[in-house]
């Protein structure tokens, strides 16, 4: 029999163990059983010593060979994957892959020390963009493995690329910070920095970065349509959503920045028109619009250049109820039936996406407020732009708008409640008369005006600080603001209460009683919305709690160590890309690797003691504090004694990054310490740095206090934000008081300066407006030295309809538009530029006033032009306050006489709106004769003998049929050769024109019953 064994010597207990395991998985049960051979030879039987854990105890097993498995070992089908010698990437580069990975809808920016990086594709397709040097980072020091794309930036630099990013690019940014690890972790062997996405960055959701723009909302909207209403034969591909089945449509929009959270139902015909009107910068829509059958609805958003996230409905969609977490203080009569089951469809499915976005951080939302359409005039988009509410029509731009002409605010957020008035102007007499009266009381004191103008130009947008607490990241200098505002809001309510006592000691005249009597309770009333009480026990916590010189040391500091980043960093950035990319690269602009700030700093890190909290702000910061003065004093008592004792002049005690607590001499006294402490730390031919027991003791001590006292400033910090939340619903409302009084302040200096008149609000459908002027052409014609030529409109039960003729360049356009404009400002709360105004309420404003093409949308300017027509006679109503201009100009003359006419029998037997209606179509004129409540009015041009001549803007009665069309050429600049070709034409065509005009008006007679 022949035997083999195995000895422990020669593979040792481990390799032992690991063959006896790898036997035991591929033998056969009967392994370790006598068998015989089928050719009948002898048995082999194989030998081994077993070694067990006990030291030197051994056991024998015997096992025939021949049974042992003969041939090739079966492997399992499942083959594990080949493994690689190295491992796949780095930790750090290995926490950037999953995280891209994990968050593959964003650009990751991966904190690393003092600097934002992008690593992989990211790196390669943003770094030209943001103008980054991109370079190579190798994975490992000698890897094959290619090198991986690396760019980034300083820390400080965050909000600048990440607005080209979020802003400019429309991106998400994933923002992967450092977060220190525990001592216990890195002593298992894990990095001293877990890196993981702390928040999603959207243009909708916004919070606090400095590039949001501060005079307007950041709302990110969510749009709720059932998509199996829209299924209808040739949806796809129609023109406008008016051909759309009239379906419901949930709207729900936020501005995570300030905490207003809205919602609205409305359907689908007038959907672009609210959106126009919220102008949000981000749109949700569920997965299932991206399908193709939906694709105009998308489209419709698209070409008006907004920005669109698909998200995937919610498996359990949010209910009323569940919105609670995520708002402020619920009030009584807050009532989860008055939403339907569009808005809150739409509501949840923008939580959904906000708690997605934030990663689990909370936030403490307005309580939501429905967009009652009853409540508010609508002034559908075509109007928006035609009458160039917040941006001219031409460029873009806020200079030359209605806003920036209006625009005497003095804080961020009156600005922005401005705009939300313009926009939406209310219905309710009440409540603009309400408005009216407070800006008369500050026109008739501009003392008490002015008083409130600087206060108020004292605060600080504290809808927008208190939105910060809710997140937890306001910081010690938003308390200090939000002090500020609290303060300065206790004074303006002590000058009101003052100016009120003084108001009541006047008698009211008995003429004006109601009148009078009401407008001196408008301030009373504003006065006691204050809730001031708690508030003014915060400010003063952080008064007494704050150190702003502190704080104000600490920013010196913060900015002397970012000037020096601006020098480093691309440098920085060449040095982490490898030994490599360095050769070409002097030594002399290599940084050294201790100058690089790291994110997180530990208690010993600067000797600089800021403190950003006062002493007595707590009982242990006090204590704290003094047990610190008591240990300085020690160490400037050693350093005399060691002096003293040492004989040297030179000696200090210090700390230094790398040798942390040393003393240090220079020059002669080099050598006396020697005897001292003969150990060196390290030396130069004149310094000599070494360690003192007593230093170093005393030295840890002073950093251990140091690093109490920061804690101690956090938790403080911790207990005002909490405190800050705790009145975050007073806050708000006593912010929302001053928005109000600035806006009105800002109506009255308008109105002082330029003569602006109170309207007269009434519940009629008529106009009786007199003198009326165009705020904007007026504010340029002054600017030119030029006078502004008023005029008057007229218009209700005897005169419906204004058809108005006249010559190019006469100002027919400036008369619709102003008129329009004083409809808005008067529902604003604003006075208006009239000499009288008595306006009926108006709910919708409709305008036609120049037109464009769209190529995009394969749409010619006469198809654009009858899609904003056909909006306004689908959506008008007798109420309603329509301009419209040049109808039917982008066809031939007889369709476009033909559509014109149609608009305006529309206008007058179905829509029975107040309406303007511009043209040079002059048989209109003789067409409508038959229209009892039409009247034709027209503006003329003054002709010299000499050839000259000036237009006459102001209005009459009659019809001008003379456009005056060669005159505007030659003033263009027209060849004069080209304009008396033109002439002679024109002499041609007239007699025709003649026979065609008395042909209309005998055609018009007959059929038209005129």
């Amino acid at each position: 029999m022949l035997a083999r064994s195995v000895a422990r010597k020669g593979l040792g207990r481990q390799s032992n163990l690991r063959l006896a395991r790898h036997l035991t998985s591929c033998a056969p049960a009967s392994l370790f059983c006598d068998a015989t051979r089928p050719d009948g030879s002898s048995r082999v039987q194989l030998r081994w010593l077993h070694s067990t854990r006990a030291r030197k105890a051994k056991r024998q097993t015997t096992i025939d060979l021949d049974e042992f498995p003969q041939g090739a070992i079966e492997v399992a089908s499942d083959k594990l994957p080949p493994q690689d010698e190295e491992p796949e990437y780095p930790p750090l580069l290995q926490q950037v892959r999953n995280n891209m990975l994990k968050f593959s809808h964003c650009v990751l920016l991966t904190r690393v020390g003092g600097f934002y990086e992008m690593y992989f594709d990211d790196a390669d397709e943003y770094a030209p963009l943001l103008n980054l040097k991109k370079s190579k980072r190798k994975t490992q020091k000698g890897s094959k493995r290619p090198a991986v794309s690396m760019a980034g930036f300083p820390a400080y630099q965050l909000d600048r690329y990440l607005k080209i990013l979020v802003q400019d690019l429309s991106k998400h940014v994933a923002i992967c910070d450092e977060f220190v690890n525990e001592a216990p972790k890195k002593a298992k062997g894990e990095l001293a920095y877990t890196r993981r996405v702390s928040r999603i960055v959207t243009p909708g959701t916004l919070i606090d970065e400095h590039f949001m723009d501060p005079w307007e909302n950041n709302y990110l909207l969510s749009i709720h349509i059932d998509p199996k209403v829209l299924k209808s034969p040739g949806s796809v591909g129609v023109a406008s959503l008016l051909n759309l089945p009239r379906t419901e449509v949930g709207l729900a929009w936020i501005d995570l920045s300030s905490g207003d959270f809205l919602t609205q139902c409305t359907d689908i015909a007038s959907l672009p028109s609210a959106i126009a009107r919220i102008k949000p910068r981000e749109i949700i829509l569920d997965t299932i619009f991206q399908d193709p059958q939906h694709s105009r609805i998308v489209s419709v958003l698209q070409e008006d250049g907004h920005i669109i996230t698909f998200q995937e409905p919610s498996q359990q969609p949010l209910t009323v109820s569940e919105w609670i977490p995520m708002l402020e203080a619920v009030v009584e009569d807050f009532d989860i039936d008055d939403f339907n089951s569009s808005e809150v469809a739409a509501g949840g499915s923008l939580l959904h996406y906000v708690n997605h976005q934030l990663l689990g951080s909370t936030t403490r939302l307005q309580i939501p407020v429905r967009h009652q359409a009853d409540d508010h005039m609508s002034i559908d988009k075509n109007s928006l732009r035609a009458l160039e509410i917040r941006s001219t029509i031409r460029d873009g731009t806020f200079e030359g708008s209605l806003l920036h002409s209006l625009k005497k605010t003095v804080t961020k957020s009156g600005t922005r409640l401005l705009i939300q008035r313009l926009s939406a102007p209310s219905m309710s007499l009440s409540t603009i008369n309400n408005r009216l009266d407070l800006v008369e009381e500050m026109i008739q004191y501009p003392q008490l005006r002015q008083d409130m103008v600087t206060l108020l130009g004292q605060t600080f947008d504290s809808l927008r600080l208190v939105t910060k607490f809710t997140v937890g990241r306001g910081d010690a200098d938003d308390l200090v603001e939000l002090s500020k505002t609290i303060s300065t809001t206790s004074q303006i309510a002590e000058s009101i209460r003052e100016h009120v006592v003084s108001r009541n000691a006047i008698p009211i005249d008995p003429t004006n009683a109601a009148t009078e009597e009401r407008r001196r309770n408008c301030l009373p009333v504003l006065e006691k919305r204050f809730e001031l009480a708690q508030p003014q026990q915060l400010a003063k916590r952080i008064e007494d709690a704050i150190d702003e010189e502190g704080l104000s040391e600490q920013h010196r500091i913060e900015d002397d160590e970012a000037a020096e980043m601006v020098e480093l960093s691309q440098d920085v950035l060449g040095r982490e890309a490898g030994e490599e990319d360095l050769k070409p690269l002097p030594k002399r602009v290599q940084p050294k690797p201790h100058m690089i700030a790291p994110s997180f700093k530990s208690a010993a890190d600067g000797r600089e003691d800021v403190w950003i909290m006062k002493r007595h702000s707590s009982k242990t910061l006090e204590l704290l504090h003094g047990k610190l003065d008591s240990m300085t004093q020690e160490k400037i008592d050693l350093e005399q004694k060691l002096r003293q004792l040492i004989g040297t002049d030179s000696l200090t005690l210090k700390w230094t990054p790398n040798l942390a607590h040393i003393g240090h001499v220079k020059g002669k006294d080099v050598a006396r310490v020697t005897k001292f402490y003969p150990k060196s730390l390290s030396s130069s031919k004149s310094t000599r740095s070494f360690q003192i027991p007593e230093w170093t003791r005393l030295g840890a001590q002073l950093d251990e206090t140091r690093f109490r006292i920061r804690n101690e400033e956090k938790r403080v910090l911790g207990e005002l934000r909490e405190d800050v939340v705790r009145n975050l619903v007073k806050l708000r409302r006593n912010a929302a008081i001053l928005d109000e009084l600035d806006v009105a302040c800002a109506f009255a200096l308008l109105a002082s300066e330029k003569g602006f008149v109170r309207p007269i609000l009434n519940s009629s459908t008529s106009h009786h407006i007199v003198g009326g002027r165009h705020p904007v052409v007026e504010t340029g014609l002054r600017d030119q030295g030029r006078k502004f030529a008023p005029n008057d409109c007229l218009t209700g039960e005897k005169e419906r309809i204004w058809l108005i003729t006249g010559p190019n360049m006469a100002g027919k356009s400036t008369y619709l538009r102003q008129n329009a404009i004083i409809s808005i400002l008067a529902q604003t709360g604003s006075f208006v530029p009239a000499e009288y105004a008595e306006i009926g309420l108006v709910d919708k404003v409709f305008s036609r006033v120049g037109s464009a093409d769209n190529l995009y949308q394969d749409q010619s300017t006469f198809m654009v032009e009858m899609l904003e027509t056909a909006q306004i006679l689908k959506e008008a109503t007798p109420r309603s306050f329509v301009i419209m201009d040049e109808v039917g100009r982008g066809t031939t003359p007889e369709d476009g006489i033909a559509v014109g006419y149609a608009c305006l029998h529309h206008l007058y037997h179905v829509n029975q709106s107040r309406t303007l209606f511009a043209t040079h179509f002059h048989a209109l004129t003789d067409m409508t004769r038959g229209f009892e409540k039409l009247g034709c009015y027209c503006n003329d041009v003054a002709e010299e003998p000499n050839g000259s001549f000036s237009y006459i803007h102001r209005m009459r009665r009659g019809v001008n049929r003379q456009s005056h069309a060669l005159k505007v050429a030659r003033v263009a600049g027209l060849p004069e050769e080209a304009i008396a070709v033109a002439a002679d034409v024109l002499a041609q065509l007239k007699p025709v024109q003649k026979d065609d005009a008395d042909a209309s008006q005998t055609s018009s007679s007959y059929a038209f019953g005129a």
